[in-house]
């Protein structure tokens, strides 16, 4: 029974780009962070570190650094996800755990009725969103997320069928 729930939240939850202007609050986020935390990860190294971002002055800054920046400023709040170098072993392993950390949060928020958005635009601009938000050397910017309630009612997703993803049996 818990797998139909998950699974249904899952095909819930969908990218939110237009965000109403009201706070999230900070259990909430602590919620959402730490089912970020229990993401798997190779070694269970957990390489995920978090900044949230609130200000509304930042985030607007912050939005500079991706042609998507109106989602960030529209986002009560944002969330850096970076990549603590000092905990990696194996990049491409610790980027994947990385996605795994960021849906987790996404399916978290959706399950709070929050609306997210995963920007990896971002990353294009990188170096200069890390000294903006002044990262640790050994911290690598991987996403930002951005996060609220959805200024809209969420559409209903599409997907390409099933049976034209499943490769052959072998």
């Amino acid at each position: 029974m818990e797998g139909k729930i998950i699974l249904g939240t899952i095909l819930r939850r969908r990218s939110v780009r237009e965000f109403r202007d009201k706070t999230v609050d900070k259990r909430i986020i602590s919620d959402i962070l730490e089912a970020g935390r229990w993401a798997p990860s190779g070694l269970n190294n957990q390489p995920w570190r978090f900044l949230i971002i609130r200000n509304k002055v930042k985030k607007d800054a912050l939005s500079r650094f991706t042609k998507y920046g109106r989602i960030i400023q529209s986002a009560p709040v944002a969330i850096a996800v970076c990549m603590d170098m000092a905990d990696s072993y194996n990049r491409d392993k610790d980027l994947m755990a990385i996605g795994a950390c960021i849906q987790n949060m996404l399916l978290v928020a959706s399950a709070f009725g929050l609306g997210s958005c995963w920007l990896g635009e971002i990353l294009n601009r990188r170096q200069e969103a890390e000294d903006f938000i002044k990262l640790d050397s050994n911290l690598e910017l991987a996403a930002v997320i951005a996060l609220g309630y959805p200024k809209e009612k969420i559409s209903k997703g599409r997907r390409k069928p099933l049976k034209s993803l499943v490769l052959k049996e072998k």
